[in-house]
């Protein structure tokens, strides 16, 4: 289930423009006005583009009085962020046991031992 949410909210992110709108929504609540005037679009293209947002659970809607403000739910980076740092972890160990390797084959080069290879 959780790999579902991570997809649709990694394919809701790959548009510009709404990776434009989630940056806006991180300094504060807008509205589906508010959020269209930047863009040579219309009101109903950008509100599609908040449809893709929410259904990801990366935005919601709320009301208040006439207003209805989108929100950026910020508990769905931590999914991100857990999946992304499960594999920066991984790269790390696989560079750190890459760094350890040349370390010591540029020590047998300086000391002239022949590696395992080599003697083999």
């Amino acid at each position: 289930m959780a790999d579902d949410r991570l997809s649709l909210v990694f394919s809701a992110l790959a548009d510009p423009t709404r990776r434009d709108i989630v940056a806006r929504l991180a300094a504060g609540d807008a509205t589906v006005n508010e959020l269209a005037e930047p863009y040579d679009v219309t009101v109903q293209a950008v509100s599609k583009h908040i449809r893709v947002l929410e259904d990801a659970g990366l935005v919601s809607r709320s009301r208040d009085a006439q207003r209805r403000p989108c929100h950026l739910e910020a508990e769905v980076f931590d999914l991100m962020t857990k999946w992304i740092e499960c594999y920066r972890r991984e790269a790390e160990d696989r560079f750190r046991r890459l760094d350890a390797l040349l370390g010591q084959m540029g020590e047998q080069s300086a000391t002239g031992t022949p590696g395992k290879e080599a003697a083999s």
